[in-house]
């Protein structure tokens, strides 16, 4: 299960929250950095399409998928990173449906990978009570747990 590669490849992180988005898209992007997948002139695109098209990141109320255009610079190879944070992020302060506690940071340079990234993302997210588990993770045993629980289900 994708849950269990992200913590295999120590991409995933844990906070209690954050003064604003930008801190924690920068936050979300820290694991991927330290692994070599980015640099930060990803994260910098990233933030930079936010701020010009708006919180289309956020796909649903508490999951939110940062990630730039295909072929943005400072992608060195195809991944994703997981941040759970215990308050929600507001992307828009005027719609609590934008807010979002679970973050997977896209990074793509082979967009074959990319699409197998998001289909399996796509297959663990449309699942309601996988989704609510891992909003009450608190660290990579918790999430290896929830990985475990539902592995029978794919």
């Amino acid at each position: 299960m994708i849950l269990k590669d992200l913590v295999d490849k120590k991409l995933t992180i844990y906070e209690e929250g954050f003064d604003d988005w930008k801190e924690a898209i920068r936050a979300n992007a820290i694991p991927l950095k330290k692994e070599g997948y980015i640099e930060d002139e990803y994260v910098d695109a990233v933030i930079a399409c936010v701020e010009k098209h708006g919180p289309y990141i956020v796909i649903a109320p508490n999951i939110a998928m940062p990630h730039s255009t295909e072929g943005a610079p400072g992608v060195n190879k195809t991944g994703i990173g997981f941040m759970k944070v215990e308050k929600p992020v507001h992307f828009d302060p005027e719609d609590p449906e934008k807010d979002a506690r679970l973050f997977f940071m896209l990074a793509s340079e082979n967009p074959e990978e990319h699409l197998n990234n998001l289909t399996q993302l796509a297959d663990v997210l449309s699942n309601d009570d996988l989704v609510n588990d891992l909003l009450d993770a608190k660290n990579d045993e918790d999430v290896l747990a929830v990985a475990e629980k539902y592995a029978t289900e794919e």
